[in-house]
């Protein structure tokens, strides 16, 4: 194997190239010798003939050996290979070794990056180790290298080698040479005849690209250094309000870590109040225009306190008309940063007052459009961002479009007026237009609105100001307005709802307690016993309906006692499946640790069965009811939506009854609570369902909401507050006993009922049982029959509302004669309605009504041991 130096370069991968006239005159020469032996006449022409054959053979064989390895190959094929030129001639020195490390080929640019980093030290062609021994990381780097070239892979790496001092020239004394040089080093895989690998090696010099980035790295570097040493700050904000940028100056006057610039750590809300926040977000601009604003605000440094700044706020718009991020630049408007301090002072005194008002103020012109405005304004109506689209020049915003079309006439009005300086305007009550809006009339509750005041101006030709509008935010106010209509249109119907309740009570224990009296004196075998016994029945249904209005009109008697809502759900679970059936799905959620409460647990248990059969009702084609529960501490009751009023701040148990049925329309969510109020066909529900919930969770101390949305489904919410145990817990309440007892007894009873066909029923009743009864119509009259008397009387039994005196007025009375009088109550209201009215600790026995026959005699005979 021979070495060729061809343009300069090493090339060992290929034989000796031998030019095809040497073998034609070789071969002429055996011919000719061959030829002169055969005609020369002696006789050992013919073994000289053999011999000269033979040389052919040998010579053919050795040939054809010779071009099967590649050691001879023809002088046309080597001169000519365009492969080979190319890479001679590459600027990207090449290197190709061989599994043995044995170099076979290197171009010109390697043998010339060879000799400027080795000299003449080490003969022949370096090896890429040999070429970069050095430091400890280059070696590791070069090891790599290899290792990925033996498992087949490519890849490449940058190699920083440092250059020994050498002896300068004039020429380096003229050019400044680096202090270390930069390579890419590449390397990959190449497979050769016989199933040989070799590996190519490339080596890119660098270092003027190096140079040039490092270049540029400094020359940022200092341009950041100018900025963020500043005498004024800077920020860039983008349209979500993240900051992306903030020099050191402004970092510094805010107390802020830069380190969290950048990487989503730092919002405009952090440093700016969100009055401010809204002013500088109103800047809006149409696609491909740049919007400069001027405003005074106040920042906010990280220990709370205000840094009043003015801010030249820049924002560039896309062709789309989004914003980009702004170039803000901040002016510290602090005591003393400023030479003109009397001007400074009184201007960020007036920013401060014009900002922060909770009054929003903007200045318009002759045909509304806003010039210029404080913060809350732009808070309230979002910026102008829909005003914006109404006009026809782009960023100018319209007085007109931040409030509904209904109002924009009247509106409109109102500026002219005020433009031809017209005094005492009327104020103007608007709906605020946008998106808010639309949802709130989506989901039923109160439009944002807002009222209006208008003032002219005198000396505003100059700038176009024609006139100041005022506005004050009147959503809360309205929905106070609404929820307080709401209030007392269900007090008066729960007033209208108890009285007729009351009366109509009178007459159902008179038919219950004369059907109680006609049935004592039938037999079962009776004809007409059946036919008592229904008019009893019918009457008992009738006292149900009466309990349901007592109920929402907050008057029905409750016996509230301490219960954990999880564990009433859990009984309750088996009801609600059978009454939901088949197609609905029930899904019970019990929170952790949950609260208890203090309520009556059955009239719980009939709130929960009235809304899940009106969520069966709304899903008529199937569907999901879900029935969770979960605390509510008095830091979250604020996220629910609900004001202060409606939903005081306080420790609750929620119970959320959730179902995926129709919805109820917004025109009909309000009116839901009313008594006889429904939406199904007749005869299939009396509307007291709802109205019976809302007064059981009212009276229970609790508050529920509903929302619903058409078509996907509605949410009850009920918040029962949490119930605290006391040190001493109170003796848990006897249970009734189911036996029966004997209802007969002695004593004198004093009756006293203004109603007579009750009064009559209960006298007989107790006068058949052996009491001697005494009959009063009113409280006065029953004084006067006490005063009367030698003796006090055993016990009274007296309704509560009556003409002239009531129960609680004739018991005080009754106590100043008779400290130790026993006294039964009756009434249709429950037994907390009339309580309040009695001296504290007053003792006395409630019986409910209407009441029956068994009833009466039983709480007599308790009440006089």
């Amino acid at each position: 194997m021979s070495e060729a130096r061809v343009d300069n370069s090493i090339d060992r991968s290929e034989g000796r190239a031998w030019h095809a006239g040497v073998f034609v005159l070789l071969g002429a020469a055996l011919v000719g010798a061959a030829g002169w032996v055969f005609y020369s006449g002696q006789g050992l022409s013919e073994p000289a003939v053999l011999v000269i054959l033979a040389a052919f053979a040998v010579l053919g064989v050795a040939l054809a050996f010779a071009l099967a390895l590649g050691i001879l190959q023809p002088a046309g094929r080597a001169r000519n290979d365009l492969t080979k030129t190319l890479a001679d001639s590459a600027s990207e020195a090449l290197l190709v070794v061989e599994g043995d490390g044995h170099v076979v080929y290197a171009n010109e640019a390697y043998l010339a990056l060879a000799d400027r980093l080795k000299g003449d030290d080490l003969p022949g062609p370096h090896t890429i180790e040999r070429l970069f021994n050095g430091a400890a990381d280059i070696a590791e780097a070069i090891y790599r290298l290899a290792q990925a070239a033996r498992e087949g892979r490519a890849t490449c790496e940058e190699i920083r080698l440092v250059q020994k001092p050498a002896r300068p020239t004039v020429q380096q004394h003229r050019a400044a040479q680096p202090d270390a040089l930069w390579f890419k080093v590449g390397v990959r895989s190449l497979p050769r005849a016989g199933g040989r690998r070799a590996t190519l090696w490339s080596v890119a010099d660098i270092t003027r690209d190096r140079e040039r980035q490092e270049s540029v790295f400094r020359e940022l570097q200092h341009a950041i250094d100018y900025l963020d040493h500043a005498p004024a700050g800077f920020l860039s904000l983008t349209a979500q309000g993240d900051i992306v940028y903030m020099n050191a100056t402004l970092a510094r006057w805010l107390d802020h870590d830069l380190a969290k610039v950048g990487s989503g750590g730092l919002t405009l809300s952090e440093v700016v109040p969100p009055n401010a926040a809204a002013l500088i977000g109103s800047v809006a601009g149409a696609a491909g225009e740049e919007r400069t604003e001027t405003l005074d605000v106040d920042l906010r440094k990280r220990n709370g306190q205000s840094l009043p700044v003015r801010l030249f706020h820049r924002i560039a718009f896309d062709a789309e008309g989004r914003p980009t991020p702004s170039r803000t630049l901040v002016l510290n408007r602090s005591p003393g940063e400023d030479v003109a301090e009397g001007q400074r002072a009184a201007e960020v005194r007036f920013a401060r007052f014009f900002n922060n008002t909770p009054v929003a103020i903007a200045t318009v012109d002759r045909q509304g459009l806003i010039l210029r405005s404080n913060a809350p304004f732009a808070r309230l109506f979002g910026g102008g961002k829909a005003a914006a689209s109404l006009t026809d020049g782009g960023p100018r915003r319209t007085i007109l479009g931040v409030v509904a079309p209904r109002d924009r006439e009247g509106l409109a009005r109102a500026v002219h007026q005020a433009a031809e300086g017209l005094g005492d305007i009327p104020h103007l009550d608007v709906v605020i237009a946008g998106q808010a809006s639309a949802q709130a009339q989506a989901s039923g509750q109160t439009e944002r609105s807002a009222r209006f005041y208008f003032s002219g101006i005198d000396d505003g030709e100059l700038d176009g100001e024609a006139a100041i509008v005022y506005a004050l935010d009147t959503t809360e106010q309205r929905a106070l307005e609404a929820q307080f209509a709401q209030a007392q249109k269900m007090q008066a119907v729960g007033q209208l709802a108890g009285g007729v309740a009351h009366d109509f009570n009178n007459v159902l224990q008179a038919i219950i307690g004369y059907s109680d009296l006609l049935l004592s004196n039938h037999r079962p075998t009776d004809p007409s016993f059946q036919d008592i016994m229904q008019i009893k029945q019918n009457a008992n249904r009738a006292a149900a309906l009466v309990r349901q209005l007592l109920a929402f009109s907050r008057r029905q008697t409750l016996r509230p006692k301490v219960i954990q809502l999880g564990d009433e759900l859990a009984e309750l679970s088996m009801l609600l499946r059978r009454l939901l059936g088949e197609r609905v799905e029930l899904d019970l959620r019990h929170g952790n640790g949950l609260w208890e409460v203090k309520a009556d647990a059955n009239q719980f248990q009939q709130v929960v069965i009235n809304l899940a059969v009106n969520a069966r009702d709304a899903m008529a084609d199937g569907g999901k009811l879900t029935i969770a529960t979960a605390n509510v501490g008095a830091e979250d009751v604020a996220s629910y939506g609900h004001s202060e009023a409606s939903l005081p701040r306080a420790d609750y148990a929620l119970i959320e009854v959730s179902d995926t049925g129709t919805g109820i329309p917004p025109e009909v969510l309000d009116k839901i609570f009313e008594p006889f109020f429904t939406t199904k066909e007749v005869g299939k529900g009396t509307g007291l369902g709802l109205s019976m919930v809302y007064g059981i969770v009212q009276q229970s101390g609790g508050f529920i909401f509903c929302d619903s949305v058409v078509g996907e489904g509605t949410t009850f919410r009920i918040f029962l507050p949490r119930h605290v145990a006391t040190e001493t817990p109170l003796p848990a309440a006897k249970e009734k006993q189911s036996e029966s007892v004997d209802v007969t007894g002695r004593g004198t009873v004093l009756l006293v009922e203004d109603e007579e066909a009750v009064r009559k029923f209960a006298s007989r009743a107790l006068a058949t049982r052996g009491y001697t009864v005494l009959e009063a119509t009113s409280g006065t009259d029953a004084l006067a029959i006490v005063d009367k008397l030698d003796a006090p009387v055993d016990l009274v039994v007296s309704d509560v509302m009556m003409p002239e005196m009531d129960g609680p007025t004739l018991l005080v009375q009754l106590r100043r004669r008779f400290p130790g009088l026993k006294v039964i109550f009756v009434s249709g209201y429950a037994e907390d309605a009339f309580e309040k009215n009695l001296p504290e600790g007053e003792n006395f026995t409630f019986l409910p009504k209407p009441f029956g026959l068994k009833e009466l005699g039983e709480a007599v005979k308790k009440a006089l041991g």
